[in-house]
């Protein structure tokens, strides 16, 4: 059987196993689309004379991010982090501060950088439309973010279906239906890392990623590594100007609202996801840094330390060994990303994204020839 049939019907037998096992109506719903769409695109790549062909892509995108995102933004369903970010956007407007002065509970905390709070303004201006729903501007900022990551020509179109595919692989296609806030600041990230990669002065990569930089606190690992990158492909003063200016965004949008007030900044983005805040934090998964500040005695400080060794290390490996291509870059801040996740107390499992995007979405040209190596080895990708 060809892999690109597996791949869907391993796809479509995730979505509806989370369909049937998850109590969380948004994820239920997803599931049952997104099963739907996955199916469809098998049978459409099971009789295609190449693989991975338009039609299955069109059809998984459809069934695991068009159809659902459309229904939930219709009925009003979503994560709390859209409600979140909506009611950030609404709190902006009215007090030039995104966070709630004294949090009562989970709802309350807006863990996120003030940047993130620009995604909510539509709605708190214009509320009760479906296009002003968060999550809109989440896949617009997302997918547009990867498309001009990609592009290399007027008219890139094995790039736009790269973008296409990998916005209907479930890790990135539930984000996407549901409102996970994480997309558009690795859509931005993966941006800032490209113009890195491409020479140039510094400037549109120092924008790219000042701007992911003012979103939420995930994205400053990209300022050193892309820096450094920049450094070797364009040269020292090409990084001064792009980390000038990237600091620069990232503070204009931050900087005036910690200010504004401190202790609510601090408490909302700073202490609330280490898990210190006054209202534990509900991301918990069975990772080592939440292992350790569950079960460890001090294990918080234990995980914190491992924290801070693993970012030495890759900033020692930075120095050491700089990366000079845009995919050794993007490796080394998989790993580090992916580090982070499984070592910080208040984690979990959809912060992986992160580093699975990053690994792959700069190898997307050599994915075809991997595929097709893989299936070889395990008998499987004729068509017949």
């Amino acid at each position: 059987m060809p892999l690109d049939v597996l791949f869907w019907l391993g796809c479509a037998v995730f979505a509806l196993s989370l369909a049937l096992v998850t109590d969380l109506t948004p994820h239920r719903t997803w599931g049952a689309c997104a099963a739907v769409g996955y199916a469809v695109a098998a049978a459409f790549a099971r009789r295609a004379p190449c693989p991975w062909s338009r039609r299955g892509t069109v059809a998984a995108l459809l069934g695991s991010v068009v159809v659902p995102l459309a229904l939930m933004v219709t009925v009003g369903a979503a994560q709390s982090e859209v409600h979140v970010v909506e009611h950030s956007g609404g709190l902006l407007l009215d007090s030039g501060s995104p966070y709630v002065p004294h949090p009562a509970g989970v709802d309350d905390y807006n863990p996120y950088l003030p940047g993130m709070a620009l995604f909510g303004i539509p709605h708190a201006l214009f509320g009760g439309t479906p296009l002003v729903d968060a999550r809109v501007w989440f896949c617009a900022v997302f997918l547009v973010s990867m498309l001009v990551a990609a592009r290399r020509s007027e008219n890139d179109r094995p790039s736009a279906r790269a973008a296409f595919l990998l916005a209907a692989f479930p890790a990135v296609a539930l984000p996407l239906a549901v409102g996970g806030v994480d997309l558009p600041v690795i859509g931005l990230m993966c941006l800032g890392l490209a113009l890195a990669g491409r020479s140039g002065s510094g400037t549109a990569a120092g924008l790219a990623m000042g701007a992911a930089a003012a979103l939420k606190w995930t994205a400053w690992p990209l300022l050193p590594v892309g820096l450094v990158l920049l450094a070797v492909t364009a040269g020292r003063r090409a990084a001064v100007r792009a980390g000038v200016l990237a600091v620069l965004v990232a503070a204009l949008a931050v900087v005036p609202v910690a200010l504004a007030d401190p202790h609510a900044f601090v408490e909302h983005v700073v202490l609330f996801p280490l898990g210190e805040g006054g209202v534990r934090s509900p991301a918990a998964s069975p990772l080592p840094g939440h292992l350790l500040a569950t079960y460890v005695p001090g294990g918080s400080a234990l995980a914190m330390a491992a924290l801070v060794a693993a970012a030495g290390g890759v900033a020692v490996s930075l120095a050491v060994r700089p990366p000079r291509t845009v995919v050794a870059a993007a490796d080394r801040l998989a790993l580090g990303l992916g580090l982070a996740m499984c070592l910080i107390p208040a984690t979990r499992f959809g912060y992986l994204v992160y580093p699975i995007v990053l690994a792959v979405w700069f190898r997307r040209t050599e994915l075809p020839s991997v595929a097709r190596r893989v299936g070889r080895s395990v008998g499987v990708g004729r068509r017949g």
